[in-house]
């Protein structure tokens, strides 16, 4: 971070050319630095508020709605699309963004420009989404804002993309793309394809349509599209990126880990043509093929990096991945025997909230406190806190709405409220921790980094 500023520096000196001193060009790196975790916790905070509110609670009370009345059938289908948006472009999406424009080095050195296209891209992302929200909900204009903040939203992750599309090999001699981005890219792709395909629903519906909502054969086609096509390989890429540090496991396999993003891939493509029984069977091998590519259950070979966080750290990325593979079966036996759309419903929340944010509340408070200026996370109890609870909501919920929907055991229906304020607790509970992070910790950045050796330094200021 920043090496390329002092670089040029030490180059510029020895052919006689005036450039930045030591101190300038280091502050210049910390300048640059604490201006990417502004960006970084803006578009964490607007995430966590998506998450919360628009999000959690109004998925609250659709599951209130549904138990006091034992049916989803008499529930605002266009209200339970609004908080899936909440939940994976509010808050998934803002968390993907903001680290993306953080993670990537060479942004480091474009300077202010990035910068400044990043707080575009996040004015435009929030705005986009929070429309969607209020008139999907509240039915004001809806005809015209839902494709006026698609075309925000899309307008916003082409901003994203197109500089993050950017970053490449300095030169033609370093090696090739690690697997891991690879499979970041295919990810990235599918939340492309996401955006653009929420954008083409706007417009259908608000032409042809009686409501904001999506029809249920177009949903539930965009449903697998955004969960396997898009959350899934992310968190994959990611895997295989830092599982290896973070818990000490074996090297990954890189072609089984391709494989299994074929097989998804695949799978992915069946859902969209219809064919949902076949694909099912496709996404549940590439999830198994992803486990094994990425080694999460085999034995570390080093001790799990957990200083500072939970102790429990480990054991829940590993449940996490349980959770994919429950996913994945619910959706087999979903397409075989559902009949009133619990299957399904227990499928995307095994996926969505065991899988997808079970890792996203793992590894957040693993890396969002460093991102941030260094700071440690406020409370690694709270951290299990919050996991523990977000495991025991999940468990309640996946379990009794396949009893409960399809008319097993009718004690069902009155567990799955409970199970919405488990997870709504476990959640602000995460919030409070992240919150108490940015707010209350204080930034550990070091004022003048030594991102070059102490010989380096003595030639740069000896040159001048």
């Amino acid at each position: 971070m920043g090496t390329t500023a002092l670089t040029k520096g030490a180059a510029d000196a020895k052919e006689g050319r005036q450039g930045p001193s030591v101190a300038e060009a280091l502050l210049a790196v910390r300048n640059r630095e604490a201006a990417m975790s502004r960006l970084l916790m803006a578009f964490i905070l607007s995430g966590l508020a998506f998450m919360l509110f628009p999000g959690t609670l109004l998925g609250v009370w659709n599951l209130l709605q549904i138990s006091g009345r034992e049916s989803i059938g008499l529930v605002s289908p266009a209200w339970l699309q609004a908080h899936g948006h909440a939940q994976v472009f509010g808050w998934i999406g803002s968390f993907l963004l903001g680290i993306g424009f953080y993670s990537i080095p060479k942004l480091r050195d474009s300077g202010t420009r990035v910068i400044r296209a990043g707080w575009v891209c996040w004015v435009m992302w929030t705005m986009g989404v929070a429309i969607r929200w209020t008139a999907t909900v509240y039915l004001w204009n809806w005809r015209f804002l839902l494709p006026a903040a698609g075309v925000l939203e899309l307008m916003a992750f082409l901003i994203f993309f197109s500089i993050v599309s950017r970053h490449r090999p300095k030169d033609s001699g370093e090696r090739a793309l690690e697997p891991w981005v690879w499979v970041v890219m295919s990810a990235t792709v599918g939340f492309l394809l996401a955006v653009a395909a929420k954008l083409a629903g706007s417009f259908y519906v608000a032409l042809r349509g009686a409501s904001p909502a999506f029809p249920h054969s177009i949903d539930q086609r965009y449903l697998a599209l955004v969960g396997w096509g898009f959350l899934v390989p992310f968190i994959w890429g990611f895997s295989a990126k830092w599982m290896r540090v973070f818990l000490g496991l074996k090297p990954l396999r890189p072609r089984t880990l391709f494989s299994a993003v074929l097989l998804n891939l695949v799978g992915v493509a069946l859902a969209i043509a219809g064919n949902f029984r076949l694909a099912t069977w496709f996404l549940l091998v590439a999830a198994g093929v992803s486990i094994v590519a990425i080694r999460i259950f085999e034995a570390s070979e080093q001790e799990a990096k957990i200083r500072g966080i939970h102790w429990s750290f480990p054991l829940f990325v590993r449940m996490a991945y349980c959770w994919l593979i429950v996913a994945a079966v619910l959706g087999v036996a979903a397409s075989i025997w559902d009949t009133s759309g619990g299957i399904w419903g227990a499928s995307r929340h095994a996926l969505t909230v065991g899988f997808v944010a079970i890792m996203v509340l793992s590894v957040g408070q693993r890396i969002l406190p460093a991102f941030a200026g260094m700071r440690l996370l406020w409370s690694p109890k709270l951290m299990f806190v919050g996991l523990a609870l977000l495991a025991t909501g999940c468990t309640l919920r996946v379990s009794c709405e396949v009893l409960a929907y399809q008319g097993y055991a009718s004690w069902a229906w009155r567990v799955l409220p409970a199970s919405a304020l488990v997870e709504l607790t476990a959640l602000t509970t995460f919030t409070t921790n992240i919150l108490g992070t940015f707010v209350l910790q204080p930034s550990h950045a070091v004022k003048e980094p030594m991102l070059v050796s102490v010989p380096q330094l003595v030639a740069l200021s000896n040159s001048r």
